[in-house]
Formats: C-alpha cells, structure tokens, sequence
C-alpha cells in the first residue's frame, strides 16, 4: 500500500529537502544514545488522533503513540482545550509542589479511577516527570517504610533508565535485585507454559521466599508489570497475579504494580490489576496520565506514608499544563468507556493476528491484551531444540504439546475480557529473528505505518494504537501489517548461529 502523499507546504521536492536537512542535522548534533530516531527516519510536523504527517508530505499511521503515551492519540480535541484553558487563565504553570486548583482536578479525577481498597485510603507523591522517577520513588518508599532494602523483580521486566529503576529492569548489568521467574506461554522458562507454567514460577517465588537459605532475605518490595511490554508483550495470568498479591501480603511485602505503560485504559481495564482483581500497595503512573505531556506519580498505602519532608523531590512535579491534560485524558477514557472499547478492538485484532501463525512459519506467537499487542518473528530454520529447555517430563501426559491454552488470565484471547484466543503455545519455541522483525518494521514503514520493537532480542513487533482508534483504521493497520511481514517474509535470510542461509516461506492460508 503506497503512503499518502499531502501538501506538507512547497514543491514535493523542496518538501523532501527539509526533511533530508532536518535528518542529516539531527544525525550531526544529536547524542548517539538516541533510540527511535534510527528506525524511523521520519520528521513530523503535523499529528491528529492516529495519523502524522511528515515534513516530506508523507503521512503514517502511528501504532507507536508516544510509546504508549498518548491514549487520545496526537492533538485531541478535550486535550488541547484542557491546555488553553489553563494557558488563557494566567494561572502559574510551574508551582513545584504547591497546591493549585488544576492539580486538585487531577488528584480527584485519578482518584475516581483507582482500584477499590487503595482509593479510600491512598496518598499520592508527584515525582520528576518521567515514569523511571516514580519508581526511584517506589523503591525508596518501601525501603523506607520496611526498613528493608531487598527488591524482587521479574525477568524481562522494564521500570526506566535511571541507577535503582535499571537494577529491577531485566536487563540489569548488575545483581542489585532478586529475580524471579515471570510466567509466559511462548518462551516459557520452564519449558512448559500455560498454568502449569505459571504454576512453576510462584512456587519458586514461594520458595525463595520461605527458604532461610535461599540467599534473598524478606525484601522491602516487589515490583512487577501487570502487561510486560518491553520483555516482549507478555501479560501476567490473572491467578499468578493474585499468587502474588498472596505471598506478598502473607509477607508484609509490599506489592508495587508498574502501571506506567499499561494504565488508563490501554490493555481493557483502568487499570491493567483490574482483570485480575489485584489491589497493590504502590502503583506506578506515568505516560498516558499527563495526556501527551510529562507527568509522573506514584500512589500508595497510607500507612506506607513516613516519609520525611523532602526525601523525594523535584523541581519538574509541578506541571500545570500536565495535570491539565492528564485531568482531561483520565475523564475522557472513563466518561467514554475507552477501556471496554479498548478490551473489544483488542480481542478482533488479536483474533485476525493470529491468522498470521498459520500464514507465516515466521510468525511464531500473537500475544497481548487490549490494545497492547506483540507478534513475535522467528526463524523456523534454525535447530531450535537447543534454544530452549524441554518440556518437564511431569508435563507430557497431561496435555503435552496437545494442550491449548486459552486461560483468560494467562491473556488467552477468547474471553470477553478483551483478549482473544490465539493458538495453542509451541514447547519448542524457534529462536528469534531479530533482523526479519527489523524488517517488517521498515517494511511498516514503507506502507505508512509506524510500529515499535520489543522483546528479548528486539523480535517482537509491538502495536500500542490510541484508544480512539476506529474500526476501519484498525483494519487498514491490519492490512498494512500483514502486507509487511509478507514482504519482509520472502526476502529474509537467516544469519544467526544454527540458522540455514535460506529465505522464510510465506505461505498465506488460501
């Protein structure tokens, strides 16, 4: 599908020159450590709802938005009036930590959304305004709270990129954090996936735990990701969610949800803990709450509330226009039912998605929840025996490879949750194609369409689409999707170890 040209302003050659200049310019002057840049060469200029237009008059369907920031999409109508409100009002818009009417909005607004049993008794602390403060934030409350110091954290896990946030991050090149097994179908650590998996990975949890010579004394803290989104897409079964929500009580552990990428609405529940019925005592808000603009909270536990004046600061927490937009975001996703609307989307483009697993032996896993979407690229040539464990000899016989899983909690896609069935989980996953996701995201690209990467090795092609996306936008994000990996999939070859130099067929079903 060619990409929309639009008269951007000048000839479309003067056009296409401002967009090289631009790009050059940034290549020249901006940091190495710049990220998105690179895979998407693109110079925006104008945005409304799902769509960009770039300085070269070309014009994309953005399934990244923000990195899940924008919940309305770009410009909304109630976010920009919510702007000039405070703008034509003269009200300050910095304030630090001083109370303002348009933060009282938000506290209140936010408040109405929060899980029963943590609104009636919570306190709120604004933070810098990234996500990855707000867990400096966490961390350091319960660490003061407990008098402990210990963390539990997740493979796979994401919380930001400053000192504390990277230690509980998957990545970590440290050990500063206990890490615990998080419970997936595909690459499941135990080999076997599903609820037996999911099983394997609280009872090591437990063991951890209640073992005196586990090396892990009773931590201040665990910290996890309802829906993992950089790990790969992966979300938690609701039944080893409220495990955990068990253990950690029974403990005087207190529970810190991450909501920062999977709040207000994005995978078909306020709150990505409310599929499960979880209430933690810290949760993690950042991204969508600000409603396009930088804002960052924690909220939690009164009684985790001993805090000294000043332990956590910053000069950035004060942001009016934030709160602003966050007020007008957060009302408008639950005024509208934004949520259920996300949660049914979600389970008609999972269901169509899956399509892709029999189309293409590349594809190897369609996963998600909501309008949190990851399609993971394999390379089905490779001797994938010997990248991955096998299944537990206690598992053959009790479904083996004939099991299906279609656990709603586990993120199973039939259910009307807002998930969808998908197909059964291989035990034998193949290794992952880093360069053919690359692929598919240029081949994305090229059909005007904007997606992000994820996952372990950067395999996992991630759609995070606005909640106000319409149905015949999601169908042309389908088409160009699936357009991509097809062209991707016949001029792909292999070059990881073990791997065969020949291309992954396309076999479209039909």
């Amino acid at each position: 599908m060619a990409v929309t040209e639009s008269k951007a302003g000048g000839t479309p050659g003067e056009a296409r020159a401002v967009h090289e200049g631009v790009l050059r310019r940034q290549s020249a002057r901006e940091s190495s450590a710049r990220t998105y840049a690179r895979a998407l060469p693109i110079v925006p200029v104008r945005a409304r709802g799902l769509t960009i237009e770039g300085a070269d008059g070309r014009r994309y369907l953005d399934c990244l938005s923000g990195a899940g920031t924008l919940a309305l999409g770009h410009n909304h109508p109630v976010v920009l009036e919510a702007i000039r409100r405070v703008l034509d009002s003269g009200a300050p818009l910095s304030v630090l930590d001083l109370a303002t009417p348009v933060k009282d909005a938000f506290v209140t607004e936010l408040f109405r959304t929060l899980p029963p049993g943590l609104a009636d008794r919570s306190r709120v602390q604004f933070c810098g305004p990234a996500g990855t403060d707000a867990v400096e934030a966490a961390l350091k409350l319960v660490r003061t709270a407990t008098g402990r110091t210990g963390i539990l954290a997740f493979t796979g896990a994401y919380h930001g990129m400053t000192a504390g946030a990277l230690a509980a991050s998957g990545g970590a090149p440290d050990v500063q954090v206990a890490r615990l097994p998080y419970p997936q179908d595909y690459r499941c650590p135990f080999g076997v996936g599903g609820p037996h998996g999911a099983e394997l990975a609280a009872r090591w949890t437990e063991s951890l735990l209640d073992d005196p010579k586990s090396g892990v004394p009773l931590p201040a803290g665990m910290i996890l990701e309802p829906v993992q989104g950089e790990g790969g897409v992966i979300p938690a079964p609701d039944d080893w969610l409220r495990r955990m929500r068990r253990l950690t009580a029974d403990r005087s552990i207190p529970l810190i949800a991450d909501e920062i990428q999977t709040g207000a609405g994005r995978t078909g529940a306020f709150w990505a803990v409310g599929h499960s019925g979880v209430t933690p005592d810290v949760m993690v808000l950042s991204k969508a709450i600000g409603g396009s603009l930088p804002l960052a909270v924690i909220v939690y536990r009164d009684d985790l509330d001993v805090w000294q004046p000043g332990a956590h600061a910053g000069t950035f927490r004060g942001n009016q226009l934030a709160m602003a937009a966050g007020t007008a975001t957060l009302a408008y996703v639950r005024e509208n039912a934004l949520a259920e609307r996300a949660a049914a989307l979600g389970t008609r483009m999972l269901t169509r998605l899956a399509e892709l697993t029999r189309a293409f032996p590349c594809v190897g896993d369609v996963r998600g929840r909501g309008l949190m979407i990851g399609v993971e690229l394999v390379n089905p040539d490779a001797d994938h025996t010997a990248s991955h464990p096998a299944p537990l000899a206690s598992d053959v016989g009790a479904g083996g490879d004939a099991a299906v899983v279609a656990d709603a909690g586990a993120g199973g896609m039939g259910d009307p949750s807002g998930t969808a069935a998908r197909p059964e989980p291989a035990r034998t996953p193949y290794p992952a194609a880093p360069e053919l996701a690359a692929a598919v995201q240029r081949e994305c690209l090229q059909r005007g369409l904007i997606v992000e990467l994820g996952g372990r090795h950067a395999s996992v092609v991630r759609l995070l689409p606005p909640l106000t996306i319409s149905d015949e936008q999601a169908t042309a994000v389908l088409d160009r999707l699936t357009d991509a990996v097809a062209a991707a999939a016949r001029h792909y070859e292999p070059h990881g170890p073990h791997q065969r130099r020949q291309p992954c067929p396309a076999q479209h079903a039909g």
